[in-house]
This record gives structure tokens, sequence and C-alpha cells, in this order.
């Protein structure tokens, strides 16, 4: 009987067993079937990196909870290094009447937060986009003396963070900035400008950011494809050094600086030439006749008029500084050329009325004379007589003077109200004497030679102040 019992208990025992048993291989039947190996390949199996692994979160795996990332790293401690170097990816424009440039830029930040450390097999760093810096800690970075400024969001927003395994951080983004420049156009259109990019952080001071250059000089990179359409891109250097508040401290600072040059070919085109010419253009009056008013005035008031029209488009493009340019002092000294060849024509149109008076008023009174008396040279030891037609001027009275052209002879009566004649009395000095005193009075009755002066004068004159102007400002 024992016996008998104890068979079926070890029975009952074995029953129980297989009915456990039994799920398992149903759960098994269903499962995934087993990749078949292929014969001549070893078996290895490949080794999963925790960082990829989908059963964990980003947010558990950085323990982006577990910290207080309002705060900067190791807080209460040293000060933070942050490296930074900067890659130019274009110079967009220069701006002389706002004083300002743009610039598009990757702005790049290296530190290390022992919160963001993580393990890995692999050692390879993680890679995200703008939505993780919103709950981590980056440096405050901003841009001095901007004026605008903005990260691009073409497809998404334009930014990269890196995490390495140690808790070193690569933050990068593309930035564009619009910020002032402070320029000197006390040489301009011959003059060269040094602007300057300035990064610092906002809130925190020395004693708690240290910002520093990465790599030097080299961590600014440019593209060798970027040019300006007015100025030569010479050199891009970096610098840096402590920037000092009243109210707040001493903050790191860092420059971007870079000199450029201005074209000159394009304002020589567009404002030296056409001012030359029109200084060229006014002295054509001096060629032309004294009588010829509306000629003369019009060809006078023409470069007037463009010069102005050239002068005011130049300042137009320009900030109202309250300093003489280079560009305004060839400017103007060219209108003042041309302004000067006008009062040249008033002063020679001036004295030829003048002088017209001056020989009307002779011929009435010779007339007046003639018409009393018939005059008589007989008797007149010391005198010369010269009989001139009622057309000569005066200019050519004072060339004869001191020869006799003719005599009133009695079959000449008839004519006496066409011609008069003029008596030319001896003095006691010699007639050299008296011929150097007419001569020297000449240059002020015979405008001819004012436009004869000019013409040699006014060029002179203006090659000269060129030669003085490009040796002072090339």
């Amino acid at each position: 009987m024992p016996c008998y019992a104890r068979f079926l208990f070890l029975l009952l025992c074995l029953i129980l067993l297989g009915e456990c048993k039994r799920p398992k291989s149903r759960k098994k039947r269903w499962s995934a079937p087993a990749e078949n190996h292929k014969p001549g390949t070893p078996l290895s199996k490949k080794v999963a990196d925790g960082t990829k692994a989908r059963k964990m979160k980003t947010t558990h795996l950085l323990r982006i909870d577990e910290h207080d990332f309002t705060m900067r790293p190791a807080f209460a401690g040293p000060a933070v290094p942050v490296g930074v170097d900067v890659q130019v990816e274009s110079l967009d424009s220069i701006s002389e009447v706002d004083m300002d440039f743009t610039m598009t830029l990757y702005l790049r930040h290296y530190w290390k937060d022992e919160r963001l450390a993580f393990p890995s097999s692999t050692n390879k760093s993680m890679t995200f986009d703008g939505r993780l810096v919103k709950k981590i800690w980056v440096p405050d970075v901003f841009f001095v003396h901007s004026k605008r400024s903005f990260i691009h969001d073409t497809t998404t927003d334009n930014i990269m963070l890196r995490v390495f395994p140690d808790g070193h951080v690569l933050y990068s983004l593309r930035v564009t900035v619009t910020a002032a420049c402070n320029m000197d156009f006390s040489r301009f259109p011959l003059d060269s400008q040094t602007c300057t990019l300035e990064l610092e952080s906002y809130a925190y001071t020395d004693e708690d950011l240290m910002l520093y250059w990465k790599s030097g000089d080299e961590s600014l990179s440019t593209d060798d494809r970027i040019s300006l359409s007015q100025f030569l891109i010479q050199k891009f250097h970096t610098t840096s050094r402590l920037a000092f508040y009243s109210s707040t401290g001493w903050y790191n600072r860092l420059y971007i600086n870079f000199t450029l040059r201005r074209h000159i070919f394009f304002f020589l085109l567009q404002t030296y030439f056409p001012a030359t010419l029109m200084v060229m253009l006014s002295w054509v009056s001096f060629w032309i006749d004294r009588r010829a008013v509306p000629a003369r005035v019009s060809l006078g008031i023409t470069t007037v008029l463009t010069m102005s029209t050239i002068i005011t488009g130049v300042n137009a493009s320009m900030p109202r500084v309250s300093y003489i340019k280079a560009v305004d002092i060839y400017l103007w000294v060219s209108f003042v050329f041309v302004f000067l060849s006008v009062l040249e024509y008033a002063a020679v149109n001036y004295l030829t009325t003048v002088r017209d008076g001056k020989d009307r008023k002779l011929r009435e009174k010779a007339r007046e004379q003639q018409s009393q008396t018939l005059p008589c040279t007989c008797g007149m030891s010391h005198a010369r007589t010269m009989m001139l037609d009622g057309t000569y001027s005066e200019a050519d009275a004072n060339s004869l003077a001191g020869y006799t052209r003719a005599s009133m002879a009695p079959e000449d009566v008839s004519e006496k109200q066409e011609r008069m004649v003029v008596h030319l009395s001896l003095d006691t000095e010699p007639t050299g004497t008296k011929k150097k005193g007419i001569r020297g009075f000449r240059i002020i009755q015979n405008t001819h030679a004012i436009d004869t002066y000019s013409r040699m004068i006014f060029p002179g004159a203006y090659i000269l102040f060129n030669l003085i102007y490009w040796c002072v400002y090339c």
C-alpha cells in the first residue's frame, strides 16, 4: 500500500510539471523565426549601443530631470571656460548712410557640463536639434552694438547641439546680424574702413564665465568667395579683452575685426570724370566771341547747374557728417572753377559795355565840334592829326596814337558827317614814354586780353590742383 501511494504521487507530480511547461512552448511557437545561419560565417552577436536604444528616453539618458539647468555648470566654483569659433558665410552689405554692416555666420560654442555625461560603450556623441536647447544650460552670448539679428529657421531652426559621453558640449547656430560700424569718411572715396563684430556674455561676468577664442586666430574662418561690389576685403583677425560696466562688473569680450578698402573706379566714372568734364566745358566760353551773350551765358549756367546736381547726388548717398570729405574738396573746387568762368564773362561783358559807352560819347562830342567849326590843321607845328572812320573803336584809336593817318582835304568836306578828325597834341614828354603808358591801360580796356589770359590761367590752375589732390590722397 505505501508503495502504491508513492507511485500515484509521483505520477501526479509529472502531470503537473507537464502542464507548467506547455504555455512556454506555445509562446515559443509564436515568436519571431530565428535567422538562418549561413555556413562559413562566424557566429557573432552585434553589440547594441546603449545611447541608441529605444527603451531609454533622451531625458532619462542625460538625466535632465535630475538637475537644475537654470544654474551654470560648477556653480559657486571656478568660471566655466566657453570656447568660441566663427565661420563667416557671407558679408552681405555695407551701408555708409546707416554706418552698419550685415554678416551671416556660423557661431559655435564649446564647454563641458558634467551633468550631461552619459554611459556609452562606443564613446559616440549624440546630436540634437534646437528643442533640447530649451531644457539645458547654454551660454548667453550676444552681439554688442547689434541693430538686428536673427537665427535662420528654414526649414527648421538652424541650431545643432552635440553632447559627448564625457559631458563636453558643442552648440552651433546660424545667425545673420546687422551691427554698427564707426566709419571715418574724411578720405572718402579713397578710404579704408575697419569694422568690428563684438561678442560678449550678457549675464555672466568673468568670475562665472570665461569666454575665449578656442583656437586663437584660427578660430575665425572665412569663405574665399566672399566679395563686395564697392570694397576689397583685405583681412580678418580676432582679438579679445575685458569690458567694464560700472553697475555690473567685468566681462570677457571677443572681437571679429575686418578691414575693407573701397574700390575707386566706380567713383572715377560717376563723380570725378563728370566733374572734370564740366570744368573743361566751362573753358569753351573763353573762345566764344564776347558779343555772343546768349551762347556764353547758357554755357555757364548749364555747367553750374550740372555741378550742383553732381554734388547733390554724392551727398544723398552719404551720412550727414560735420567734417569735409575728400570728394567734397574736389567737387567744390571744381564748382568754384565753373563759377569763376561765369564771373569772367560777367567782367568781360561789363567792361565791353563801359567801353562802348565811352566810344559813343566821344563820337557824339566829335560830331558836335565838327558841326560848329571845320577843323583845320594849318599853323599847328606841335600837333599831329589822325582821321578815323566812325566805326573804329577807342582801342583802335589808342593803337594809332601819335601818328597821322590823313589830312582833311577840301574835297572831303561833304563826308564830314561820316568821319571825325582827332587832334592828338604832343606835350613835352617823349613819344616813347607816352606809348608805354598807353600799353599799360590796354589790358583793362581791351576785353580780348581777359579771355586770352583766362585760356591759360584756368587750365593751368586746375591741373596744379589735380596734381596736389591726387598726391595727397593717394
